[in-house]
């Protein structure tokens, strides 16, 4: 029998400790915001202190890693999606409900970097690199004819209504299915077949 490696144990809790508390960030952020307590992220993480700021330094290092977990997720779940659904319409409305969900953290994300242009810059190249190609992957799938948005209006479009989130009176993810709805109908003066 071959004895069990304690350097990848040790390796193999650390993950599942970061997976833990970006999972838990997540959750506190939608809840409460992003200037939450990190006590309430360890709590909810099941951790301690010293193992949330040995992974997270900073609330700073916290919000960006949870940003870039969740931009990835949404890239992933573009392809699950479409191997999924019942159909490619279907997939990118299931799609629309994770990418509006994802938002709901993001909001705060400017606030927590104090300023810092650059640091927010390539944020927003990464989150512009990951989820441009998978949402084109889901338009195109859903209207092979063509699309009267691009991917990147669809996001930006998107983005803008959920702006400030949801209240009583406004339902952003209702508003982002009817500009999703509207992506797929061919380009203004493309023939009808």
């Amino acid at each position: 029998m071959i004895a069990a490696d304690p350097a990848r144990e040790k390796r193999r809790d650390a993950v599942r400790n970061q997976e833990q508390l970006l999972d838990a960030a997540a959750a506190v952020f939608v809840e409460l915001g992003v200037h939450a307590p990190v006590r309430v992220v360890a709590e909810r993480a099941g951790v301690g202190m010293g193992t949330l700021y040995r992974h997270f330094p900073t609330r700073a290092d916290l919000v960006v890693a949870v940003y870039r977990h969740q931009v990835d997720a949404a890239a992933e779940a573009g392809s699950v999606l479409l191997r999924e659904s019942s159909s490619p319409p279907d997939a990118l409305h299931a799609w629309v409900d994770v990418f509006v969900d994802f938002l709901v953290t993001k909001h705060g994300l400017a606030d927590v970097l104090n300023g810092d242009a650059e640091g927010f810059a390539v944020l927003h190249r990464y989150f512009v690199d990951r989820l441009v190609p998978v949402c084109a992957q889901l338009l195109d799938a859903a209207a092979p004819q063509g699309t009267s948005l691009t991917a990147y209006s669809l996001l930006r479009g998107i983005g803008n209504l959920c702006i400030g989130g949801p209240t009583p009176e406004y339902d952003p993810a209702r508003v982002a299915h009817a500009l999703a709805d509207g992506a797929l109908l061919p380009p203004r003066g493309a023939s009808a077949a």
